[in-house]
């Protein structure tokens, strides 16, 4: 049963790793394409940017902590 905790600890992370590099890829594209358009938007949409950000990145240190949680139960 030790082999199937690791397996799924290397699952979750990975699959956060994923997630969090394509949300941070689409995001940074859509934020670049809206500058391109409105570039007088530019520090209103960099502040939304980084608030997204932030948000993003919460999911992936969850998931890396339940990773945590099933290596040392």
């Amino acid at each position: 049963m030790e082999g199937i905790q690791f397996l799924a600890a290397a699952i979750v992370a990975g699959l956060a790793a994923i997630g969090a590099g394509l949300g941070f890829g689409m995001m940074g594209g859509r934020f670049l394409e809206s500058v391109a358009r409105q570039p007088e938007l530019a520090p209103m949409l960099q502040t939304r940017m980084f608030i997204i950000a932030g948000l993003l990145d919460a999911v992936p240190i969850i998931c890396i902590a339940i990773a945590f949680l099933l290596i040392f139960q």
